[in-house]
């Protein structure tokens, strides 16, 4: 339904100078590209949170331009539950719930040919995920859980829980974990289970992180622990502990062996058995973090070469053997080839103090990226992932955004890529968020639409499903 006036009224008590407007979240940089859509064609869409004096109310609202103007909800927004991630892809809008390790409830939207946003007839639960990607039809839902085929301990192989959802015929399916053929168990040849963040698809092939995660009691008990390396046998728990996404049962080793090493998982197709696996021991592992989601840090750019980032964040291991000695920094795997080449450039360096990494990054065009830093070490205390960079891997030279409020409370999720611009919404305290357009030549922000919102958790470009 529509966001009426009198809704309005009811979330009166929000911060001063809200005037409600909708903002919008989006993980894919690769939909609605502005170099193949004009706003001609369709709308953008901004998913947004507005908060209220005793609720929070999701709204997604559509506009014209991301270059100028004012949106408000009123009487041009659809109220809907939110999301984890908002996706857009081919034309449609998914949002993907995460539900503290539980299945999700997901739901799927459109643009009518009135231009106002729909939501489709069908619901459905998918796999508990933390990372996600797309591959041709599909957008693929990912994560690592116990398999279903017991050692003669009892312990279960982890296993790689994918989602299918089929998003012309909203259709959905899992993969049958009980084949055998998506063990996670020493896919590196370690002996450590790995977990997946992101899939970037370059031609007919899926690229993936692949995250080591240590040994699971299955792996750790396999060969009267042979895949303990030697003088690392204390870390293996001899009693379950910790809370939340930090437990861990009696017999695991929590975290890898092995931190100065990277590792892309590389798949012939969507089904997702039988990678090649492609290692570096330039950077750490690639991936993202924030608590159990993982962010994808493996893109591909224009020419269809992968770029492999590393923030690094096996820094901050507890143990000084579990912490990597590589800087923040990127590889690359060149177009159709299943190695690392000899390409290799310290981000790192490049920030303030030289010791600075990124939360996350994505294509914005060409050979370039974008980059979420932190404002300080990541060994530091509550570093926060408030500056913008720009990394051209042509010039392997870092450079970071000018021209941003100084009040940013946090970054949004989602970018898109036009005319030379990369679009991002930047989310600020006390005032309302709005889209920012970087060059991506020089790293000079300018503000454009202003949402009149609390929050903007991503935003894209649809057209009108016929």
């Amino acid at each position: 339904m529509k966001v009426s006036k009198s809704t309005l009224r009811l979330m009166a008590g929000m911060i001063p100078a809200l005037a409600m407007v909708a903002c919008t979240d989006n993980d894919d940089p690769n939909n609605g590209n502005g170099d193949q859509q004009t706003p001609a064609d369709g709308k953008f869409v901004f998913a947004t949170s507005v908060q209220g004096s005793n609720a929070t109310s999701n709204v997604l609202l559509t506009g014209e331009s991301l270059d100028e103007g004012e949106l408000s909800p009123v009487n041009n927004g659809l109220i809907n539950d939110g999301a984890t991630q908002w996706v857009f892809y081919k034309n449609f809008l998914y949002a993907l719930t995460y539900q503290q390790g539980n299945d999700g409830q997901t739901r799927s939207y459109f643009l009518n040919d009135d231009g106002e946003m729909e939501q489709r007839s069908r619901t459905y639960k998918i796999n508990r995920f933390t990372s996600y990607g797309f591959y041709n039809d599909y957008i693929i839902t990912m994560s690592t859980g116990d398999g279903t085929i017991p050692d003669a301990n009892g312990y279960l192989p982890k296993t790689l829980l994918l989602s299918y959802l089929d998003v012309e015929n909203q259709e959905e399916h899992n993969n049958d974990t009980s084949s055998g053929l998506y063990s996670m168990e020493n896919l590196l040849g370690n002996g450590e289970y790995v977990t997946l963040a992101g899939a970037e698809q370059s031609g007919s092939k899926l690229y993936c992180g692949a995250v080591p995660m240590g040994l699971s009691q299955y792996g750790a008990a396999q060969g009267n622990g042979k895949w303990i390396r030697p003088g690392y046998e204390d870390l293996k728990h001899d009693e379950a502990g910790g809370t939340g996404g930090g437990s861990y049962k009696a017999g695991e080793l929590v975290g890898t062996q092995y931190p100065d090493s990277c590792w892309v998982a590389i798949y012939d197709n969507e089904s997702m058995t039988h990678p090649t696996i492609a290692r570096t021991n330039q950077i750490s592992y690639a991936a993202g973090r924030f608590r159990s989601q993982y962010y994808q840090t493996v893109w591909a750019a224009e020419n269809g070469d992968i770029y492999v980032f590393s923030p690094s964040y096996a820094v901050t291991m507890t143990d000084g053997r579990q912490q990597t000695k590589k800087k923040a920094g990127v590889c690359r795997i060149k177009k159709g080839t299943t190695e690392f080449d000899d390409y290799y450039c310290d981000i790192q360096s490049q920030t303030p103090g030289g010791n600075r990494s990124f939360m996350r990054c994505w294509p914005a065009g060409g050979n370039r990226f974008i980059l979420v830093m932190y404002d300080r070490a990541l060994t530091e205390k509550n570093p926060a992932a408030t500056e913008l960079a720009i990394f051209d891997a042509d010039t392997k030279k870092l450079t970071y955004v000018t021209g941003l409020p100084a009040n940013i409370s946090s970054v949004g999720k989602t970018v898109y890529t036009q005319n030379g611009n990369v679009y991002i919404p930047i989310n600020v305290e006390n005032e309302n968020p709005a889209i920012y357009a970087i060059n991506t030549a020089t790293a000079a922000a300018v503000k454009g639409v202003t949402i009149q919102a609390t929050d903007i958790t991503g935003f894209g470009f649809l057209t009108p499903n016929k």
